[in-house]
């Protein structure tokens, strides 16, 4: 029985300490744009074996991530975007699969890319890596994600790209390492009824006091499981004194 007691005990401590892993990682990403609050809960999950029937373990999993719209801020910068409402940015992560992120911080490479903060290329409505044409003097981005550059000598904008918006369930998504979501083998189609705005940037959707709150918990939540650990192995040391005892 004491085993048992000390087992679930210990299983219980380690995985608080990974789900407050998870709740200290969307803390570090309090400033992050447009990242998406990691969320976290327990199950319960029963221990294969012989003469394991009765055991059962936690573990912490996330099951999905908070896609509640983060803030959005003014920048001024035409390379930063907001999407309104729902809606991801396609872009190419450093291993050529395409990827989706809420993150509209944009930059040009040296090459007239569009790229985001994780150098990821940002991609067209064709699948295509959008460039920016050299000396372009302005760049102008639509509500639908139309790309207008203006050229020298020209009066009028060109267009150049669109931007690739997708709109999927945020279910069939999935969080990569890198921070980019992923839909699948296979990449999702553009979606007209996503819409952005240039020069504006939205923040992470964590909120600071509930993360703290959480930290807390989940730090009291381990204390408690080594304590109980501790009284497991204080219970065996008088259940042996007992046993001795009894021999006498």
């Amino acid at each position: 029985m004491l085993d048992r007691f000390a087992f679930i005990a210990m299983t219980g401590a380690k995985h608080a300490m990974g789900q407050l892993a998870n709740t200290t990682h969307n803390m570090a990403n309090l400033q992050t744009p447009g990242f998406r609050e990691m969320l976290s809960t327990f199950r319960a999950v029963p221990v294969d074996g012989n003469s394991a029937d009765s055991r059962a373990f936690v573990v912490e999993s996330t099951p999905g991530s908070n896609w509640a719209p983060g803030t959005v801020t003014t920048t001024g910068n035409p390379l930063d975007l907001a999407i309104q409402d729902q809606g991801l940015f396609a872009v190419r992560s450093l291993d050529g699969q395409e990827a989706y992120t809420r993150a509209g911080k944009f930059h040009l490479d040296a090459d007239g890319f569009l790229r985001d903060a994780r150098a990821a290329t940002v991609v067209g409505d064709r699948g295509e890596d959008i460039q920016v044409p050299a000396g372009a003097q302005e760049i102008l981005i639509s509500g639908n994600g139309t790309v207008h550059v203006l050229m020298p000598g020209e009066k009028q904008h060109t267009v150049i790209a669109l931007l690739k918006l997708v709109d999927p369930a945020p279910e069939t998504l999935v969080r990569q390492a890198d921070g980019l979501f992923n839909a699948g083998p296979e990449p999702l189609a553009a979606s007209d009824k996503v819409s952005v705005t240039q020069g504006s940037l939205e923040m992470s959707n964590v909120n600071a006091a509930e993360a703290m709150v959480q930290m807390i918990q989940q730090n009291r939540m381990f204390d408690l499981n080594i304590r109980l650990v501790q009284v497991a192995e204080q219970n065996a040391k008088s259940a042996g004194t007992l046993m001795s005892l009894s021999r006498v």
